[in-house]
């Protein structure tokens, strides 16, 4: 287990994001959750502040942070201010939560290359955050179009094409 590492993004429900992360080459786990805000141990019904995130464990060998960022701009709108689909509120941001300030740069580097291809109309507007604490979401949350297949998701792969 010494090759894998951990990521933390937040774009929209987190229910459409794992479900699309866990098909990804090197991807070994991924868990819903909160992260970002107010209160310690949040629920679904009390997270105020918190992003609906994705913890993802991956095998640096198969996969990079670059990697999972570059699949993390092509499967949710970069763009909306709090908000993935018909989900409103500061829940639903996209954010990237960055463990060092090598995460950091890349996540920078990343935004960059996005907003110069020109694939999205209007900039990105993901918010770049320091990682403070993942709070794993109820069980009832984890895997959950993988129990429900016909669940609502707005995330989908948007772009055939790696930015990178």
């Amino acid at each position: 287990m010494s090759n894998y590492k951990k990521a933390y993004i937040a774009g929209g429900c987190f229910w459409g994001m794992e479900d699309l992360f866990r098909t990804q080459k090197g991807i070994q786990d991924t868990e819903v959750g909160y992260i970002g805000g107010q209160n310690d141990n949040p629920t679904y019904k009390n997270h105020p502040g918190h992003a609906e995130g994705i913890e993802i464990t991956y095998d640096e060998n198969e996969t990079s942070f670059k990697h999972i960022l570059d699949y993390f701009f092509r499967i949710h709108n970069p763009t909306t201010v709090d908000r993935q689909g018909n989900d409103i509120g500061s829940s639903y941001r996209s954010a990237i939560f960055f463990q060092n300030e090598d995460e950091k740069a890349q996540a920078e580097e990343i935004i960059k290359i996005v907003n110069d291809s020109n694939k999205w109309e209007g900039k990105v507007a993901t918010t770049l955050e320091p990682y403070s604490k993942f709070w794993t979401a109820e069980p009832e949350h984890q895997d959950y179009l993988v129990r429900k297949p016909d669940g609502y998701t707005c995330h989908f792969e948007r772009f055939s094409d790696s930015f990178i």
